[in-house]
């Protein structure tokens, strides 16, 4: 379960991504969009939140920074 304070503050972070998906013009706006052409938009946000917890462990337990890849 993990700490729920942590937790709620991704779903919001998400749920702003979620909301500024069709504003942005980005690879992740893309990915964004084409989820919620298919999925419930809860769903996609809790996606998110999962996507964006899973990649700060990532860069966390190999102590590294963040690289965006180049805009396409």
């Amino acid at each position: 379960m993990g700490n729920g304070y942590l937790r709620r503050l991704l779903v919001v972070g998400a749920t702003s991504v979620t909301r500024r998906a069709g504003t942005t013009d980005t690879r992740t706006g893309a990915w964004v969009r084409s989820l919620l052409e298919r999925k419930p938009t809860r769903l996609v946000t809790v996606a998110i939140a999962n996507k964006t917890a899973r990649t700060a462990w990532a860069l966390l337990a190999k102590e590294e920074n963040y690289k965006a890849a180049p805009a396409i």
